[in-house]
């Protein structure tokens, strides 16, 4: 948070439940808390309601499996074909695919944001599920003694083969990327919070809605404070909205921390013409 700034409550909700041992952080809330900035009277405690309803329904259908391929359909079954979630091809780059409560109202969203939904109604159930940050798609895996089940909620929660991941990346890379099985490794909640902000970071960077990405950045560095990218990041957002000395002591700020950074030279020029602009101000 910076100091010029008054941060809204929800922000400070979110720092302190980001807070707590990794395990504690509950990824819906804080899903919710990220969207709370956007929507300032959004009810967060309604929409974790809701999340506890459907799992309620879920777990009226599968009784009580413990198969796991019986809980994922029916997991599937219930988001996908009766509730009618389903991924936004069509316009993917909407900031509200990136806004829990908006996936859970519209019913359709972002890899990783239907990803959270699925992850969010299987822990209410009790299923072993963890976020997987593959390259440019984000997954769901199920992690059990035996096997491991990897889902992609995208795609109304097909289940994956090597061979099916490869297809994706694919799709994105133009065939320039070979699946490696490190890329399905499990995800901590504050990696996976960390990756919604980006999603949103970039969005609001491509539609040049600075002040909004000035406040995505802020609570990624409330993930990690001592982040390199984040402080040049806001020093380049405070900069876009002229405000100028606080753009320097935070480009500053980068440079110290990564002086031989491939971009320093740049920053370095920024900041000069920042320098210019501000003497020119008085």
């Amino acid at each position: 948070m910076h100091p010029a700034e008054t941060p809204p409550p929800c922000r400070l909700d979110f720092a302190r439940l980001v807070s707590q041992p990794e395990t504690a952080v509950d990824l819906a809330k804080a899903a919710l808390l990220i969207a709370k900035e956007e929507y300032p009277s959004l009810e967060v405690d309604r929409y974790l309601s809701h999340l506890d309803g459907m799992a309620a329904e879920v777990r009226d259908r599968v009784c009580c499996a413990e198969d796991p391929h019986r809980l994922i359909a029916g997991i599937g079954d219930y988001l996908f074909r009766e509730q009618g979630f389903r991924g936004n091809a069509d316009d993917y780059y909407n900031p509200r695919n990136s806004f829990l409560n908006d996936v859970l109202d519209r019913r359709t969203g972002i890899p990783i944001t239907l990803s959270t939904v699925y992850m969010e109604v299987g822990r209410r159930l009790g299923v072993r599920l963890h976020g997987v940050g593959m390259p440019g798609h984000f997954l769901v895996k199920y992690v059990g003694p035996d096997e491991e089940i990897v889902v992609d909620p995208f795609s109304g929660g097909a289940i994956l083969s090597p061979a099916d991941c490869q297809r994706i990346l694919d799709r994105i890379y133009e065939g320039k990327l070979a699946f490696e099985p490190r890329f399905l490794a499990a995800l901590g909640t504050r990696q996976i919070l960390a990756r919604m902000l980006n999603n949103l970071k970039a969005i609001y960077f491509g539609t040049q809605s600075y002040a909004k990405a000035l406040s995505v950045v802020e609570r990624l560095l409330i993930l990690e404070p001592e982040a390199p990218t984040g402080i040049r990041d806001r020093g380049l957002l405070l900069s876009q909205l002229k405000r100028y000395p606080e753009a320097m002591n935070e480009l500053q700020q980068y440079l110290k921390l990564a002086p031989a950074a491939e971009d320093a030279q740049a920053i370095r020029d920024h900041l000069r013409s920042i320098r210019q602009r501000a003497a020119s101000l008085n």
